[in-house]
């Protein structure tokens, strides 16, 4: 495996509000996720964990080094892996997820270390969360109100979001990404829409993505417009009877040049489709095969295994 332009950058604690910090992983690329680290005075709640042993182990030594005290609390956002293999290295912390998550990682476990066989995952094990909700709760941390909301479907079906109100600091998970393309195979694209209205509504200042760099609510927007082209691509190409790929193919990048890991398109067209399909796949049990998509982004990434440089 070659190394990407991006794996020399080193993770980065970023304060973003008094105490609230942003962890970031350049370039944000596959597997190269975000966190959140919220400082108390008695210690400190986390948003997410990473991908491999090793990027745990140094975001457990970025928040030591705060000198805040330990991690009392882990929130995870969604079940993916890149968010989730490091919960263990958190053992003293109470793990806190939407109860959908905790069903989706005792079923999921460790399985995209099988995807990617070449990433240096280390030891890892699978930890399921102590303490589930279905559509907020709410932490005091002192004074501090962390609002933890489950949105709707999305980016998954049990995404959850961490919302600061005093310090309008928004932590969407991989609801919304940041220089990077979008991805609602195992969510919904409607689903997705109504959830980004909803959060704009909340007039955050500062949005912490679940990969990229820290953005304003403007992200928000992006996210929307580019899931809004992802519906008239499969309108138009289920129109034509294009497949998800062919549909993908013909479209081109439009005005979204700029965001990376572009092979996400088909997936996200594979999740449109079956919307549009919504009436015929519920009277026929049919669901999209999450496989098969994935399959077909490899076909349209040119026959190559996108690249996960965790």
């Amino acid at each position: 495996m070659t190394a990407a332009p991006g794996t020399a950058l080193r993770p980065e604690l970023a304060e973003v509000a008094d105490g609230v910090y942003a962890w970031l992983q350049p370039d944000g690329g596959w597997c190269l996720n975000n966190a959140g680290v919220i400082a108390g005075d008695g210690g400190v709640v986390l948003v997410d964990t990473a991908a491999t042993a090793a990027r745990a182990a140094a975001l457990k030594e970025a928040v030591r080094g705060l000198g805040r005290g330990p991690v009392r609390t882990v929130v995870g956002t969604h079940f993916h892996g890149d968010h989730t293999h490091g919960n263990a290295a958190f053992a003293e912390a109470v793990l806190v997820t939407h109860a959908g998550t905790r069903t989706e990682i005792a079923r999921n476990g460790l399985a995209l270390t099988g995807l990617w066989p070449d990433v240096p995952w280390g030891e890892l094990s699978v930890r399921l969360p102590d303490l589930t909700f279905r559509d907020e709760l709410t932490l005091h941390q002192g004074d501090r109100e962390i609002r933890l909301i489950h949105p709707g479907p999305a980016h998954t079906d049990h995404d959850v979001v961490v919302w600061l109100p005093a310090e309008r600091v928004l932590f969407t998970g991989d609801v919304a990404m940041a220089d990077t393309s979008p991805f609602v195979l195992m969510g919904s694209v409607s689903g997705s829409l109504a959830v980004l209205a909803r959060l704009r509504a909340l007039a955050p200042r500062t949005v912490v993505c679940g990969h990229g760099p820290v953005r304003g609510p403007e992200v928000l927007d992006e996210t929307a417009e580019y899931l809004r082209w992802i519906q008239r691509v499969a309108a138009e190409g289920r129109a034509r009877r294009l497949t998800p790929l062919e549909a993908a193919r013909e479209a081109g990048r439009g005005s979204f040049t700029h965001l990376t890991e572009f092979e996400r398109v088909v997936g996200n067209l594979h999740r449109a489709y079956a919307e549009l399909d919504e009436r015929e796949a519920i009277a026929s049990g049919r669901t999209v095969d999450v496989a098969e998509a994935f399959a077909e982004m490899i076909t349209y990434n040119g026959g190559v295994l996108p690249a996960c440089y965790a």
